[in-house]
Protein backbone atom coordinates (compact mmCIF):
# COMPACT_ATOMS: atom_id res chain seq x y z
CA UNK A 1 0.00 0.00 0.00
CA UNK A 2 1.25 3.24 -1.11
CA UNK A 3 1.88 6.26 1.93
CA UNK A 4 -1.37 8.52 0.68
CA UNK A 5 -3.40 4.84 0.66
CA UNK A 6 -1.86 4.12 4.04
CA UNK A 7 -2.63 7.77 5.45
CA UNK A 8 -6.10 7.73 3.79
CA UNK A 9 -6.79 4.51 5.79
CA UNK A 10 -5.19 5.34 8.91
CA UNK A 11 -6.73 8.59 9.30
CA UNK A 12 -10.14 8.30 11.43
CA UNK A 13 -8.09 5.38 13.86
CA UNK A 14 -7.72 6.95 17.38
CA UNK A 15 -9.10 9.87 16.29
CA UNK A 16 -5.68 11.85 14.70
CA UNK A 17 -6.61 13.42 11.99
CA UNK A 18 -3.44 14.57 10.00
CA UNK A 19 -2.95 18.22 8.57
CA UNK A 20 -3.05 18.98 4.33
CA UNK A 21 0.49 19.99 4.33
CA UNK A 22 1.99 16.74 5.99
CA UNK A 23 -0.58 14.69 3.32
CA UNK A 24 1.28 17.13 0.63
CA UNK A 25 4.36 16.25 1.94
CA UNK A 26 3.84 12.66 1.99
CA UNK A 27 2.34 12.75 -1.68
CA UNK A 28 5.39 14.62 -2.82
CA UNK A 29 3.56 17.70 -3.44
CA UNK A 30 5.57 19.46 -0.75
CA UNK A 31 9.25 19.27 0.26
CA UNK A 32 9.91 17.71 3.95
CA UNK A 33 13.74 18.99 3.50
CA UNK A 34 14.17 21.50 6.15
CA UNK A 35 17.64 22.93 7.74
CA UNK A 36 17.98 22.54 11.53
CA UNK A 37 16.40 24.19 14.54
CA UNK A 38 19.47 25.68 15.30
CA UNK A 39 23.32 25.89 13.17
CA UNK A 40 23.14 22.26 13.00
CA UNK A 41 21.70 21.65 9.01
CA UNK A 42 20.68 18.25 8.09
CA UNK A 43 19.04 16.70 6.08
CA UNK A 44 16.03 14.39 6.80
CA UNK A 45 16.25 11.22 8.17
CA UNK A 46 13.06 10.50 7.09
CA UNK A 47 11.30 7.19 5.93
CA UNK A 48 8.14 8.53 4.91
CA UNK A 49 5.97 8.76 7.23
CA UNK A 50 6.85 5.89 8.85
CA UNK A 51 3.33 4.67 11.52
CA UNK A 52 4.22 4.66 15.00
CA UNK A 53 0.88 7.18 15.55
CA UNK A 54 -2.32 4.88 15.26
CA UNK A 55 -2.81 1.62 16.97
CA UNK A 56 -2.93 -0.96 14.24
CA UNK A 57 -0.68 -0.04 10.98
CA UNK A 58 -3.86 0.19 8.56
CA UNK A 59 -7.26 0.23 8.75
CA UNK A 60 -8.17 -2.37 6.50
CA UNK A 61 -5.95 -4.86 7.80
CA UNK A 62 -7.18 -4.63 11.21
CA UNK A 63 -10.66 -5.26 10.03
CA UNK A 64 -9.43 -8.07 7.96
CA UNK A 65 -7.59 -9.44 11.52
CA UNK A 66 -10.77 -8.71 13.32
CA UNK A 67 -12.86 -10.84 11.03
CA UNK A 68 -10.56 -14.03 11.82
CA UNK A 69 -10.67 -13.14 15.51
CA UNK A 70 -12.84 -13.10 18.82
CA UNK A 71 -13.83 -9.93 19.66
CA UNK A 72 -11.81 -8.58 22.70
CA UNK A 73 -13.11 -7.36 25.99
CA UNK A 74 -12.36 -3.89 26.93
CA UNK A 75 -12.39 -1.75 30.33
CA UNK A 76 -11.82 1.41 31.08
CA UNK A 77 -9.84 2.17 34.65
CA UNK A 78 -11.14 5.56 35.71
CA UNK A 79 -8.85 7.49 38.53
CA UNK A 80 -9.48 5.82 41.86
CA UNK A 81 -10.84 7.96 43.98
CA UNK A 82 -7.91 9.68 46.92
CA UNK A 83 -9.62 8.72 50.42
CA UNK A 84 -6.70 9.58 52.91
CA UNK A 85 -8.34 12.80 53.73
CA UNK A 86 -5.00 14.76 52.19
CA UNK A 87 -4.62 16.16 48.63
CA UNK A 88 -0.66 15.30 48.84
CA UNK A 89 -1.40 11.30 48.39
CA UNK A 90 -3.17 12.04 44.77
CA UNK A 91 -0.09 10.72 43.69
CA UNK A 92 -0.42 7.39 45.42
CA UNK A 93 -3.80 6.89 44.11
CA UNK A 94 -3.17 8.23 40.68
CA UNK A 95 0.02 5.76 40.79
CA UNK A 96 -1.92 3.05 41.83
CA UNK A 97 -4.73 3.40 39.14
CA UNK A 98 -1.65 3.73 36.47
CA UNK A 99 -0.22 0.39 37.51
CA UNK A 100 -3.74 -1.59 36.85
CA UNK A 101 -4.14 0.33 33.63
CA UNK A 102 -0.84 -1.14 32.66
CA UNK A 103 -1.09 -4.13 34.25
CA UNK A 104 -4.42 -4.96 32.48
CA UNK A 105 -2.85 -3.97 29.33
CA UNK A 106 -0.61 -6.96 29.53
CA UNK A 107 -3.58 -9.26 28.80
CA UNK A 108 -3.82 -9.72 25.42
CA UNK A 109 -7.40 -10.84 25.38
CA UNK A 110 -8.45 -7.34 27.08
CA UNK A 111 -8.07 -3.90 25.24
CA UNK A 112 -7.43 -0.88 28.32
CA UNK A 113 -8.68 2.10 27.98
CA UNK A 114 -5.10 4.89 27.54
CA UNK A 115 -4.90 6.52 31.04
CA UNK A 116 -5.44 10.28 29.12
CA UNK A 117 -8.86 9.44 28.08
CA UNK A 118 -9.39 7.84 31.27
CA UNK A 119 -8.14 10.93 33.61
CA UNK A 120 -10.36 13.03 31.89
CA UNK A 121 -12.98 11.79 34.25
CA UNK A 122 -10.72 12.52 37.60
CA UNK A 123 -12.62 14.23 40.49
CA UNK A 124 -15.67 14.18 38.35
CA UNK A 125 -19.27 12.53 39.67
CA UNK A 126 -19.89 10.21 37.16
CA UNK A 127 -22.57 7.63 35.75
CA UNK A 128 -20.55 4.22 35.32
CA UNK A 129 -23.08 2.84 32.26
CA UNK A 130 -22.89 6.55 30.67
CA UNK A 131 -18.72 6.41 30.64
CA UNK A 132 -18.92 2.82 29.42
CA UNK A 133 -21.42 4.02 26.35
CA UNK A 134 -19.40 7.09 25.59
CA UNK A 135 -15.93 5.06 25.29
CA UNK A 136 -17.77 2.11 23.90
CA UNK A 137 -16.34 -0.21 26.10
CA UNK A 138 -17.95 -3.08 28.02
CA UNK A 139 -16.66 -2.95 31.58
CA UNK A 140 -15.63 -0.09 33.90
CA UNK A 141 -13.13 -0.31 36.23
CA UNK A 142 -13.48 2.24 40.05
CA UNK A 143 -12.44 2.23 43.49
CA UNK A 144 -11.04 3.92 45.81
CA UNK A 145 -7.58 4.47 47.90
CA UNK A 146 -6.99 5.40 51.64
CA UNK A 147 -3.69 5.07 52.91
CA UNK A 148 -2.82 6.06 56.20
CA UNK A 149 0.57 5.14 58.44
CA UNK A 150 1.72 1.86 57.25
CA UNK A 151 -1.90 0.49 56.33
CA UNK A 152 -3.60 0.67 52.66
CA UNK A 153 -6.86 -0.02 52.04
CA UNK A 154 -8.46 -0.22 48.09
CA UNK A 155 -11.53 -0.90 47.19
CA UNK A 156 -12.53 -1.85 43.59
CA UNK A 157 -16.03 -2.42 41.38
CA UNK A 158 -16.15 -4.11 38.35
CA UNK A 159 -18.74 -2.67 36.56
CA UNK A 160 -21.55 -3.68 33.36
CA UNK A 161 -21.23 -1.39 31.13
CA UNK A 162 -24.49 -2.04 29.51
CA UNK A 163 -26.26 -3.52 32.60
CA UNK A 164 -24.60 -0.80 35.19
CA UNK A 165 -24.72 -4.35 37.46
CA UNK A 166 -21.33 -5.02 39.42
CA UNK A 167 -19.69 -8.25 37.83
CA UNK A 168 -17.08 -8.64 40.68
CA UNK A 169 -16.06 -6.22 44.06
CA UNK A 170 -13.54 -6.39 46.49
CA UNK A 171 -11.74 -4.51 49.51
CA UNK A 172 -8.63 -4.81 50.36
CA UNK A 173 -7.37 -4.05 54.30
CA UNK A 174 -3.33 -4.68 53.91
CA UNK A 175 0.14 -4.02 55.31
CA UNK A 176 1.74 -1.56 52.73
CA UNK A 177 4.79 -3.63 52.43
CA UNK A 178 2.12 -6.23 50.72
CA UNK A 179 1.09 -3.40 47.80
CA UNK A 180 2.63 -4.66 44.93
CA UNK A 181 1.46 -8.66 45.89
CA UNK A 182 -2.20 -6.26 46.43
CA UNK A 183 -2.10 -5.16 42.74
CA UNK A 184 -1.29 -8.64 41.11
CA UNK A 185 -4.13 -10.07 42.92
CA UNK A 186 -6.78 -7.01 41.97
CA UNK A 187 -5.32 -7.84 38.21
CA UNK A 188 -5.78 -11.40 38.31
CA UNK A 189 -9.10 -11.45 40.33
CA UNK A 190 -10.22 -8.69 37.11
CA UNK A 191 -8.86 -11.10 34.40
CA UNK A 192 -10.84 -14.01 36.52
CA UNK A 193 -13.63 -12.16 36.72
CA UNK A 194 -14.32 -11.72 32.87
CA UNK A 195 -13.62 -15.14 32.48
CA UNK A 196 -10.07 -14.86 30.72
CA UNK A 197 -7.12 -16.82 30.61
CA UNK A 198 -4.12 -15.10 31.99
CA UNK A 199 -0.70 -16.66 29.92
CA UNK A 200 2.16 -17.47 31.81
CA UNK A 201 4.20 -14.71 30.29
CA UNK A 202 1.62 -12.20 30.80
CA UNK A 203 1.33 -12.92 34.51
CA UNK A 204 5.09 -12.90 34.70
CA UNK A 205 5.02 -9.53 32.80
CA UNK A 206 2.22 -8.21 35.61
CA UNK A 207 4.09 -9.09 38.38
CA UNK A 208 7.38 -7.15 37.09
CA UNK A 209 7.33 -3.84 39.17
CA UNK A 210 11.00 -2.42 39.08
CA UNK A 211 11.28 -2.25 42.74
CA UNK A 212 10.22 -4.60 45.24
CA UNK A 213 10.66 -1.98 48.21
CA UNK A 214 7.19 -0.01 48.60
CA UNK A 215 9.44 3.08 49.87
CA UNK A 216 11.26 3.31 46.97
CA UNK A 217 8.21 2.93 44.95
CA UNK A 218 6.72 5.60 46.89
CA UNK A 219 9.11 8.20 46.31
CA UNK A 220 8.95 6.81 42.55
CA UNK A 221 5.20 7.45 42.48
CA UNK A 222 5.78 11.52 44.06
CA UNK A 223 8.43 11.86 41.46
CA UNK A 224 6.16 10.79 38.26
CA UNK A 225 3.42 12.94 39.65
CA UNK A 226 5.70 16.15 39.39
CA UNK A 227 6.73 15.31 36.30
CA UNK A 228 3.38 14.38 35.23
CA UNK A 229 2.42 17.91 36.27
CA UNK A 230 4.96 19.60 33.96
CA UNK A 231 7.17 20.29 36.88
CA UNK A 232 10.51 19.36 35.15
CA UNK A 233 10.97 22.10 33.35
CA UNK A 234 11.40 25.20 36.61
CA UNK A 235 13.79 24.72 38.34
CA UNK A 236 12.43 24.05 41.78
CA UNK A 237 10.47 21.26 40.71
CA UNK A 238 13.12 19.13 38.42
CA UNK A 239 15.02 19.53 41.41
CA UNK A 240 12.64 17.79 43.36
CA UNK A 241 11.93 15.18 40.92
CA UNK A 242 15.90 14.41 41.25
CA UNK A 243 15.92 14.44 44.84
CA UNK A 244 12.95 11.95 44.98
CA UNK A 245 14.49 9.90 42.04
CA UNK A 246 18.22 9.88 43.94
CA UNK A 247 15.93 8.68 46.79
CA UNK A 248 14.63 5.61 45.28
CA UNK A 249 17.72 4.96 43.61
CA UNK A 250 19.18 5.26 47.32
CA UNK A 251 16.86 2.47 48.77
CA UNK A 252 16.67 0.04 45.60
CA UNK A 253 19.66 1.05 43.66
CA UNK A 254 18.43 -1.32 40.79
CA UNK A 255 15.25 0.31 40.02
CA UNK A 256 15.19 1.46 36.28
CA UNK A 257 12.41 2.99 36.30
CA UNK A 258 13.71 5.95 38.50
CA UNK A 259 17.03 5.72 36.96
CA UNK A 260 15.09 6.78 33.77
CA UNK A 261 12.90 9.62 35.19
CA UNK A 262 16.18 11.16 36.91
CA UNK A 263 17.84 10.94 33.33
CA UNK A 264 15.13 12.54 31.61
CA UNK A 265 14.94 15.16 34.07
CA UNK A 266 18.66 15.97 33.83
CA UNK A 267 18.53 15.90 30.09
CA UNK A 268 15.59 18.39 30.06
CA UNK A 269 17.69 20.35 32.36
CA UNK A 270 20.34 20.00 30.51
CA UNK A 271 23.89 21.35 32.11
CA UNK A 272 22.11 23.19 35.52
CA UNK A 273 21.58 19.87 37.12
CA UNK A 274 23.98 17.28 35.84
CA UNK A 275 27.48 17.63 34.48
CA UNK A 276 27.18 14.64 31.96
CA UNK A 277 23.39 15.66 31.22
CA UNK A 278 21.94 12.90 32.33
CA UNK A 279 24.12 10.51 30.01
CA UNK A 280 25.35 8.55 33.59
CA UNK A 281 21.78 7.66 34.55
CA UNK A 282 20.15 6.84 31.41
CA UNK A 283 23.43 4.02 30.72
CA UNK A 284 22.33 2.84 33.38
CA UNK A 285 18.37 2.58 33.40
CA UNK A 286 18.99 1.43 29.74
CA UNK A 287 21.89 -1.15 31.57
CA UNK A 288 19.19 -2.45 34.44
CA UNK A 289 16.54 -3.29 31.70
CA UNK A 290 16.93 -2.57 28.24
CA UNK A 291 13.47 -3.63 27.60
CA UNK A 292 12.21 -0.64 29.65
CA UNK A 293 10.99 2.37 26.83
CA UNK A 294 11.62 4.96 29.40
CA UNK A 295 15.55 4.04 29.48
CA UNK A 296 15.57 4.34 25.99
CA UNK A 297 13.68 7.42 25.37
CA UNK A 298 15.66 9.36 28.79
CA UNK A 299 19.01 8.25 26.34
CA UNK A 300 17.94 9.51 23.17
CA UNK A 301 17.07 13.00 25.03
CA UNK A 302 20.13 13.02 26.71
CA UNK A 303 22.06 11.80 23.22
CA UNK A 304 20.04 14.75 21.64
CA UNK A 305 21.67 17.47 24.05
CA UNK A 306 24.80 16.16 23.34
CA UNK A 307 24.44 16.78 19.45
CA UNK A 308 24.96 12.78 18.97
CA UNK A 309 21.86 12.99 16.70
CA UNK A 310 22.28 9.58 15.04
CA UNK A 311 22.47 7.96 18.54
CA UNK A 312 19.33 10.05 19.46
CA UNK A 313 17.38 8.71 16.99
CA UNK A 314 18.15 5.19 17.25
CA UNK A 315 17.06 5.34 20.82
CA UNK A 316 14.36 6.81 20.22
CA UNK A 317 12.80 5.12 17.24
CA UNK A 318 13.80 1.71 20.04
CA UNK A 319 11.54 3.44 22.30
CA UNK A 320 8.95 3.39 20.01
CA UNK A 321 9.31 0.04 18.96
CA UNK A 322 9.25 -1.42 22.37
CA UNK A 323 6.56 0.83 23.32
CA UNK A 324 4.48 3.12 20.50
CA UNK A 325 2.26 4.15 23.05
CA UNK A 326 4.20 5.71 25.50
CA UNK A 327 3.46 9.12 25.34
CA UNK A 328 7.18 9.81 26.81
CA UNK A 329 8.34 8.39 23.69
CA UNK A 330 6.06 9.71 21.08
CA UNK A 331 6.44 13.60 22.22
CA UNK A 332 10.57 12.88 22.99
CA UNK A 333 10.76 11.79 19.30
CA UNK A 334 8.44 13.98 18.00
CA UNK A 335 10.77 17.19 19.47
CA UNK A 336 13.94 15.67 18.10
CA UNK A 337 12.36 15.08 14.63
CA UNK A 338 11.13 18.95 14.65
CA UNK A 339 14.55 20.04 15.54
CA UNK A 340 15.78 17.90 12.58
CA UNK A 341 13.58 20.13 10.55
CA UNK A 342 11.49 16.33 9.99
CA UNK A 343 8.14 17.46 10.04
CA UNK A 344 6.71 14.45 8.25
CA UNK A 345 7.77 12.13 10.51
CA UNK A 346 7.74 14.55 13.56
CA UNK A 347 3.97 15.51 13.32
CA UNK A 348 2.19 12.24 13.51
CA UNK A 349 4.43 11.37 16.90
CA UNK A 350 2.75 14.76 18.05
CA UNK A 351 -0.52 13.89 16.95
CA UNK A 352 -0.45 10.90 18.92
CA UNK A 353 1.36 12.21 22.11
CA UNK A 354 -0.65 15.05 22.40
CA UNK A 355 -3.96 12.15 22.13
CA UNK A 356 -2.35 9.93 24.84
CA UNK A 357 -1.19 12.93 26.92
CA UNK A 358 -2.81 15.04 29.90
CA UNK A 359 -0.32 17.53 28.75
CA UNK A 360 -0.26 21.00 26.56
CA UNK A 361 3.67 19.99 25.43
CA UNK A 362 2.86 18.25 21.91
CA UNK A 363 0.02 21.05 21.01
CA UNK A 364 2.98 23.58 21.29
CA UNK A 365 5.46 22.01 18.73
CA UNK A 366 2.52 21.00 16.46
CA UNK A 367 1.14 24.86 16.43
CA UNK A 368 4.53 25.96 15.60
CA UNK A 369 5.42 22.85 13.10
CA UNK A 370 2.38 23.51 11.36
CA UNK A 371 3.37 27.45 11.15
CA UNK A 372 6.37 26.58 9.70
CA UNK A 373 4.82 24.23 6.86
CA UNK A 374 2.56 27.50 6.45
CA UNK A 375 -0.38 25.16 7.19
CA UNK A 376 -2.88 27.89 8.90
CA UNK A 377 -5.50 25.69 9.60
CA UNK A 378 -3.71 22.89 11.16
CA UNK A 379 -1.68 26.10 13.54
CA UNK A 380 -4.72 27.05 14.46
CA UNK A 381 -6.09 23.66 15.14
CA UNK A 382 -2.98 22.96 17.41
CA UNK A 383 -3.34 26.52 19.13
CA UNK A 384 -7.33 26.35 19.91
CA UNK A 385 -6.32 22.46 21.07
CA UNK A 386 -3.55 24.40 23.10
CA UNK A 387 -6.07 27.07 24.34
CA UNK A 388 -8.33 24.35 25.93
CA UNK A 389 -5.72 22.39 27.60
CA UNK A 390 -4.32 24.82 29.28
CA UNK A 391 -7.41 26.60 30.70
CA UNK A 392 -8.38 23.43 32.37
CA UNK A 393 -4.84 23.17 34.02
CA UNK A 394 -5.43 26.35 35.10
CA UNK A 395 -8.95 25.57 35.86
CA UNK A 396 -7.63 23.36 38.77
CA UNK A 397 -3.94 24.76 39.44
CA UNK A 398 -4.45 28.76 39.25
CA UNK A 399 -0.54 29.52 39.75
CA UNK A 400 0.47 26.72 36.97
CA UNK A 401 3.03 29.05 35.31
CA UNK A 402 3.78 26.18 32.50
CA UNK A 403 0.38 26.49 31.62
CA UNK A 404 0.04 30.26 31.84
CA UNK A 405 3.24 29.65 29.28
CA UNK A 406 0.92 27.48 26.98
CA UNK A 407 -1.60 29.83 27.35
CA UNK A 408 0.05 33.21 26.34
CA UNK A 409 1.15 30.95 22.95
CA UNK A 410 -2.15 29.96 22.54
CA UNK A 411 -3.71 33.29 23.04
CA UNK A 412 -0.94 34.80 20.70
CA UNK A 413 -1.32 32.34 17.82
CA UNK A 414 -5.06 33.50 17.95
CA UNK A 415 -4.79 37.08 17.99
CA UNK A 416 -5.70 37.88 21.47
CA UNK A 417 -2.76 40.08 22.29
CA UNK A 418 -4.18 42.10 25.38
CA UNK A 419 -5.05 38.76 26.94
CA UNK A 420 -1.53 36.94 26.10
CA UNK A 421 -0.19 40.20 28.03
CA UNK A 422 -1.73 39.66 31.19
CA UNK A 423 -0.98 36.67 31.45
CA UNK A 424 2.87 36.89 30.94
CA UNK A 425 2.93 39.47 33.58
CA UNK A 426 1.39 36.96 36.13
CA UNK A 427 3.56 33.94 35.06
CA UNK A 428 7.28 36.16 35.54
CA UNK A 429 5.66 37.68 38.56
CA UNK A 430 4.61 33.84 39.54
CA UNK A 431 7.73 31.94 39.03
CA UNK A 432 10.63 34.01 37.67
CA UNK A 433 12.99 30.88 37.16
CA UNK A 434 11.02 28.69 35.27
CA UNK A 435 12.96 29.04 31.64
CA UNK A 436 10.70 26.95 29.67
CA UNK A 437 7.67 29.21 30.52
CA UNK A 438 10.06 32.48 29.89
CA UNK A 439 11.03 31.25 26.57
CA UNK A 440 6.96 30.54 25.22
CA UNK A 441 6.21 34.05 27.00
CA UNK A 442 9.20 34.96 24.48
CA UNK A 443 8.02 33.53 21.98
CA UNK A 444 4.06 34.41 22.57
CA UNK A 445 5.63 38.22 21.97
CA UNK A 446 7.17 37.27 18.89
CA UNK A 447 3.96 36.18 17.45
CA UNK A 448 2.85 39.56 19.02
CA UNK A 449 5.49 41.19 17.02
CA UNK A 450 6.46 42.73 19.51
CA UNK A 451 10.11 42.85 18.91
CA UNK A 452 11.24 44.84 22.00
CA UNK A 453 9.23 43.07 24.69
CA UNK A 454 10.70 39.41 22.92
CA UNK A 455 14.07 40.85 23.24
CA UNK A 456 13.70 42.29 26.41
CA UNK A 457 12.71 39.02 27.74
CA UNK A 458 15.50 37.33 25.73
CA UNK A 459 18.53 39.02 27.09
CA UNK A 460 16.82 38.28 30.70
CA UNK A 461 17.48 34.27 29.62
CA UNK A 462 20.59 34.56 28.57
CA UNK A 463 22.13 36.16 31.97
CA UNK A 464 19.62 33.68 34.11
CA UNK A 465 20.42 30.56 31.97
CA UNK A 466 23.86 31.04 30.41
CA UNK A 467 24.03 27.12 29.40
CA UNK A 468 21.34 27.57 26.53
CA UNK A 469 22.63 27.17 22.93
CA UNK A 470 22.41 29.84 20.58
CA UNK A 471 20.68 27.52 18.15
CA UNK A 472 18.13 27.60 20.86
CA UNK A 473 17.94 31.68 20.79
CA UNK A 474 17.28 30.97 16.87
CA UNK A 475 14.50 28.36 17.12
CA UNK A 476 12.33 30.59 19.39
CA UNK A 477 12.77 33.52 16.84
CA UNK A 478 12.09 30.84 13.70
CA UNK A 479 9.08 31.84 11.17
CA UNK A 480 8.49 35.40 13.03
CA UNK A 481 9.36 38.60 12.63
CA UNK A 482 12.12 38.43 15.47
CA UNK A 483 14.22 36.59 13.33
CA UNK A 484 14.84 38.89 10.55
CA UNK A 485 14.79 42.13 13.45
CA UNK A 486 18.19 44.12 13.71
CA UNK A 487 18.47 44.01 17.74
CA UNK A 488 17.93 40.26 17.39
CA UNK A 489 20.85 39.60 15.24
CA UNK A 490 23.06 42.06 17.32
CA UNK A 491 22.04 40.08 20.43
CA UNK A 492 22.63 36.65 18.80
CA UNK A 493 26.26 37.88 17.15
CA UNK A 494 26.89 39.16 21.19
CA UNK A 495 25.92 35.52 21.72
CA UNK A 496 28.29 34.23 19.63
CA UNK A 497 31.51 36.21 20.15
CA UNK A 498 31.21 35.69 24.38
Amino acid sequence: MSPPARLQAMAPVGGIALSRVVREQVEGKVPCDFDDMGEHRVKNIERPLHVFFVKGAGQAETEMRSAKSPRRLSVCVLPFANMSGDVEQNYFSDGITEDIITDLSKVSALLVVARNTAFQFKGRNVDASQVARQLRVDHILEGSVRKAGGRVRITAQLIDGTSGGHVWAERYDRDLNDIFALQDEISEAIVKALKLTLLLEERKAIEQRGTKNPEAYNFYLMARQLYLAGQITSLRGSEAIIRLCKGAIKIDSNYALAWALLALTQAVRTADLSPDRGLEAANRAVALDSSLAEGHVAKGRVQSNLRRFDEAAKEYEIALSLDPELPEANMNAGHFYCGQRNFGRAIPLLEKADALSSTANPAVLLMFMYRATHDKEGELSAASRLLARAEAILAQEPDNTNAMGFLALALAALGKGERARGIINRGVLLEPDNVVTRINFTRAYALLNDVEAAIAMMQEISTTWPALRVGEYLAIADNTVLADAPSFKTLIAGMRAS
